[in-house]
């Protein structure tokens, strides 16, 4: 029954967050919020609405290790599981695609991560820490945007690059997706974070291994179908840039923002493997970001091969 009550907790919990970053994204645009602002604020944090949810519940159940091993194991699974496997399927061209600015700022956030890490705790602060350093990518990529945008192009056209975009959609389908959106949240993750934590006691493993395992691969699920479905359209920087955004939004915002919620302690184990596992696993995209490779089919066995043997010493 716990392994049921988890995936339909985490299955209200994705679709709750996309139900959201529809509503929010259309009313935002209908209140002439610009378009630029919605896609650097609500679009981001909408797509990481589950991890968060997920991090603040497991905070409040005093089941810390939920929390950061939700974001460790996400960042590890972005990398080696959401790149490896669409790369078995179909080549990514990723030599096509220009990352570096991100990348380094996706290392520089593992590199501040871990250092506050072996603070031994991830209080009020160390969230004060992480959500300056995420205001300064934001602003960054706020900047950077207006640049490419200086021309003036058709705000229409801004529009249609948003996700979940529906120029046509009816005042009372937005307050729906609202509605459904605001209470599936906290519904999935109380569902999930509390049968997560009976399956950890059924098994005699750790909350954090829950948290790095079951947790990290079901939120790590949308960047996976993301990911794929790019690999097969042929569109690599979409995935190679959803996997990097994604990670760094996870470092910075879910932990920083969980953290002033109650302090998350970080368990010995973080700061002697999977820290370095999740530092190593972003590191391995450095022949793709700068040396302009190819993610082949030979690259999709090894990262996921990579995966699934960090699994079994995890779970071991």
């Amino acid at each position: 029954m716990p392994w049921l009550l988890s995936g339909l907790g985490l299955l209200i919990l994705l679709l709750a967050g996309d139900s959201l970053v529809k509503g929010a994204v259309n009313l935002s645009l209908r209140l002439g919020v610009p378009a630029l602002i919605v896609s650097l604020t609500i679009v981001a944090f909408g797509t990481s609405a589950p991890e968060l949810l997920i991090a603040i519940q497991a905070v409040l159940d005093d089941a810390p290790g939920i929390a950061i091993g939700n974001v460790v194991g996400s960042n590890t699974a972005n990398i080696l599981l959401v790149l490896g496997i669409p790369a078995l399927l179909a080549t990514m061209h990723t030599s096509e695609c220009e990352t570096k600015k991100t990348f380094n700022f996706m290392i520089a956030a593992s590199i501040l991560f871990i250092a506050l890490a072996f603070r031994g705790v991830f209080d009020w602060i160390a969230a004060i820490v992480l959500l300056f350093a995420l205001s300064l990518v934001l602003g960054d990529a706020a900047r950077e945007a207006k640049g490419h945008r200086a021309a003036g192009p058709d705000v229409a056209e801004d529009e249609e690059e948003i996700e979940g975009v529906d120029p046509d959609l009816p005042g009372w389908r937005i307050a729906i997706f609202l509605v459904l959106g605001l209470i599936g949240l906290p519904l999935g993750a109380d569902l999930l974070v509390d049968n997560a934590t009976i399956i950890a006691k059924m098994y005699g493993v750790s909350d954090t291994v829950i948290g790095l395992t079951l947790v990290a691969v079901g939120t790590s699920l949308p960047e996976l179908a993301t990911t794929v479905m790019a690999a097969l359209r042929r569109q690599a920087d979409v995935a190679l840039g959803n996997v990097i955004g994604s990670n760094m939004f996870n470092l910075l915002a879910i932990i920083g923002i969980a953290s002033f919620v109650g302090p998350i302690p970080v368990d010995p184990s973080f700061l002697k493997f999977d820290l370095w596992v999740m530092l190593g696993s972003s590191l391995l995209l450095l022949p793709f970001v700068y040396m302009r490779r190819d993610i082949t089919r030979v690259w999709g066995v090894i990262l996921t091969a990579l995966y699934l043997t960090y699994l079994a010493i995890v779970l071991i």
